[in-house]
């Protein structure tokens, strides 16, 4: 049983991912859901997360934050998701579950965020997964992390 962060930039599937994997019956945290943050993309509530992880052996949470690395050591695996920044902008341009990504100033935002955020997300990975595999494998891939 296990602790684990998925992470990315935006348009890498995360709340697609994670919304998968509670419908498969893990416990999930969406941080972009539910108060985890101010709502603007702001840090994380850390009381609330340090509880989650003191209290759940096996949780699977999902976000992309500045004070997330505060929390690598009490997650078992911090999983990178990952794909060529035009994909991301594809992906987030034709979405409709969050309107982040629509405007030209937002796909700016995107590419700077790879280039400057990305690599410290993936200095802090233990797995780097492609983005661009299906939802099922990369679901699949991320259980067994949870499953260990």
């Amino acid at each position: 049983m296990a602790r684990v962060l998925i992470t990315g930039m935006s348009g890498t599937g995360k709340s697609t991912v994670i919304a998968e994997l509670a419908r498969r019956g893990y416990r999930t945290v969406d941080t972009d859901d539910d108060g985890w943050t101010d709502g603007n993309g702001g840090p994380w509530d850390e009381a609330r997360m340090a509880e989650v992880l003191a209290t759940e052996s096996t949780v699977v949470v999902s976000g992309a934050v500045e004070n997330q690395g505060r929390f690598y050591d009490r997650f078992e695996h911090v999983v990178l998701l990952s794909a060529p920044v035009d994909v991301l902008i594809a992906r987030v341009r034709s979405r409709t579950n969050n309107p982040y990504g629509h405007s030209l100033e937002q796909q700016g935002e995107i590419r700077r965020y790879v280039a400057e955020v990305e690599p410290l997300l993936r200095r802090g990975a233990t797995v780097e997964m492609d983005a661009r595999l299906s939802v099922d494998r990369l679901v699949t891939a991320i259980a067994r992390l949870a499953d260990r």
